[in-house]
């Protein structure tokens, strides 16, 4: 790809003017320096290598982890160390994520803009970039939390650049099913900062994310699945029928509703998360069934991604609940 210098057209000068200010452009026309753009841009191609937007989704589910496990308001402190290694790991984890599927990003619409891809940043800055941040967050939590904490994020890195990436993504339609067991690790990293052990109670919120994958991202497939087929990435949407996708998601929508229920036993949850858990579960339950409806009617439009904003909204509501619960007096 032949770069072209963006100057003579910021300055609305010759390209002769351009060469004698190379770094300068007419403040009159209220445009920052060239060199100041030009590092704006850099930082935000890094930043978008960690896929800040998914790292929200992981540490909502964090906090109230680490509210359970502590049964009231855990440090402070140490709540801001498990969020900034969090944010370190899966933002490493993400960065290589890109740097190894770079050739097929560059065959999808979705992901034709991601830094790798347009050369915003090297291959090689992409995977040192990763590989830093990996590391850190290793280290990180080594220190700031606890050894049990660090070696789950170990886990947690190789799952999804190794298991997920490397091994799973381009060979099985069941791909997103068992890489998504990476992104249910920083529950149990959470549970781990706190107490340094682990229990029933993590798992099942383990287990809660784990079901809860397949129903939130089979749905964006749907959407994609063009993209998908033109990479050769073997989605479930790509390789089986509508109607398989959409009672696939049903069964794991009601594995995922079970699940939260479980919760009730293994962490002593009141009567005001077991109630919330039903009508969430009961809401989510009706909005699957409602697509696999729609597909068996040969609609044209299935409205798959209500289903996928519907599922982040029911997990965000749904940890919330069992943040507030461990407050409540009963």
């Amino acid at each position: 790809m032949t770069a072209v210098d963006p100057r003579p057209a910021l300055t609305g000068g010759s390209e002769d003017d351009a060469t004698a200010a190379p770094d300068v452009v007419d403040i009159r026309e209220g445009l920052a320096p060239a060199g100041a753009v030009r590092t704006r841009s850099r930082v935000a191609a890094f930043v978008s290598l960690t896929k800040p937007r998914i790292i929200e989704l992981l540490l909502v589910t964090t906090v109230p982890t680490m509210i359970l496990a502590s049964g009231g308001v855990p440090s402070l402190r140490l709540v801001a160390a498990t969020l900034v290694g969090g944010f370190l790991a899966a933002g490493g984890a993400n960065a290589l994520n890109m740097y190894i599927d770079r050739d097929i990003d560059g065959l999808m619409a979705r992901t034709g803009h991601r830094p790798l891809v347009t050369g915003e940043v090297s291959p090689r800055e992409g995977m040192v970039f990763g590989l830093t941040l990996s590391v850190l967050s290793i280290i990180w939590f080594w220190f700031t939390t606890t050894p049990l904490a660090a070696a789950l994020t170990v886990g947690a890195i190789l799952m999804y650049v190794v298991g997920y990436t490397l091994v799973l993504k381009r060979r099985t339609p069941q791909n997103i099913v068992w890489g998504g067991a990476a992104g249910c690790m920083q529950i149990l990293i959470g549970w781990a900062a706190v107490t340094g052990s682990l229990s029933w109670a993590p798992i099942v919120l383990f287990g809660i994310v784990f079901f809860w994958t397949p129903p939130h991202y089979w749905p964006l497939s749907l959407r994609f699945k063009d993209d998908y087929a033109a990479a050769g990435v073997p989605m479930l949407p790509v390789v089986a029928p509508l109607s398989l996708v959409a009672r696939e998601i049903i069964g794991y929508s009601w594995a995922m509703v079970v699940t939260s229920l479980l919760l009730v036993p293994a962490a002593g949850m009141s009567p005001f998360y077991t109630v919330t858990a039903m009508l969430l579960g009961g809401w989510f339950l009706w909005e699957a069934h409602s697509l696999l409806h729609r597909v068996r009617r040969g609609e044209a439009n299935v409205k798959a991604m209500r289903l996928f904003h519907g599922s982040i909204t029911y997990l965000a509501l749904l940890f919330l609940a069992v943040g507030i619960d461990a407050f409540l007096p009963f």
